[in-house]
């Protein structure tokens, strides 16, 4: 791999260099790097672009990467990633994108998720989203993901995107079963005349399943964000959706919760809250030394953090 190519993997992954375990490296449209465990497959598909990550049951403390990079300008791809986590495994994947566009032609990744998680299972699913390069050509993230959670399963989600990404949609469709919970936080800071929009929506069918679901956002610039979260309680369940965003400048932030009780027991609360930095923060810090620019820097990444 190239200087551009492992600086990519260093901000979407944290990768200084080839991780232990289980790992899919796929690069310019194609796996680079792969290697498999004795509890963990990584099966390249046969009918369309994209991998199986096979977990077996009982694994414990293992770790997946499968992080994607793009260095060629003008490549567009959609990629589908299946992934079986069996009962009782406690595992933790480490995904995400990185564009690179020093030319003039878009550069798109699509990458659809799905995951299966076991009776019992317990996943950690990091995703982050990163934009570089100085050409004209837009960089575009569009990640789908679709999640099934049998009875007792846990799923933490941590989804990231916080710097060059010029068009972004982000769909996450969620399905828990009884006594299950998913755990959605979600950091976006848009810049220039960067769109993002996030599109959430869980369904908590089974009973005394859960779901807390949380974005933060920054809106900077002539920036554009939308959040669309909606919980659908259809048995005894809690449910709660909370979007916090700064706006700044002349940008524009949307956001629309909605929650639907199917269920006489379905306990659900949405929150939203949307405004500019207050002054007195601005004032405290600057009082401190801090000029207006890096005590704005300050709070931001306080908020983000």
């Amino acid at each position: 791999m190239d200087e551009i190519q492992k600086n990519l993997l260093k901000e979407i992954a944290n990768l200084h260099e080839i991780p232990v375990g289980a790992y899919n490296i796929r690069t310019n449209g194609k796996s680079s790097a792969r290697n498999t465990t004795e509890n963990i497959d990584i099966v390249t598909k046969e009918d369309k672009s994209g991998i199986d990550i096979i977990i077996k049951p009982n694994t414990k403390n293992e770790s997946v990467h499968i992080p994607v990079v793009l260095s060629q300008t003008g490549l567009e791809e959609v990629v589908y990633n299946d992934f079986f986590i069996g009962e009782n495994a406690d595992v933790t994947i480490i995904a995400g994108c990185g564009i690179h566009n020093a030319g003039d032609a878009k550069s798109q990744h699509d990458g659809v998720h799905t995951f299966y998680i076991g009776k019992n299972a317990k996943i950690k699913y990091v995703e982050k989203h990163y934009g570089e390069g100085d050409g004209k050509g837009e960089r575009v993230l569009n990640p789908v993901t679709i999640i099934q959670i049998e009875e007792g399963g846990y799923m933490e989600m941590d989804s990231v995107q916080i710097k060059g990404v010029d068009s972004t949609v982000r769909t996450t469709k969620a399905t828990l079963g009884k006594d299950s919970t998913l755990v959605i936080k979600e950091k976006i800071l848009t810049h220039g005349n960067q769109y993002a929009k996030t599109d959430f929506e869980v369904n908590l069918n089974g009973e005394n399943s859960s779901t807390n679901v949380i974005s933060r956002s920054v809106a900077k610039e002539n920036s554009k964000q939308t959040f669309l979260s909606k919980i659908n309680g259809n048995a005894k369940c809690m449910g709660h959706t909370e979007c916090d965003a700064i706006i700044m400048d002349h940008a524009s932030v949307s956001a629309i919760p909605e929650i639907t009780a199917n269920d006489i027991e379905a306990s659900l609360i949405h929150e939203a809250a949307i405004g500019k930095i207050a002054g007195e923060q601005l004032i405290k810090l600057m009082t401190l030394g801090l000029t207006e620019s890096e005590a704005e820097a300050q709070i931001i990444n306080g908020f983000l953090k």
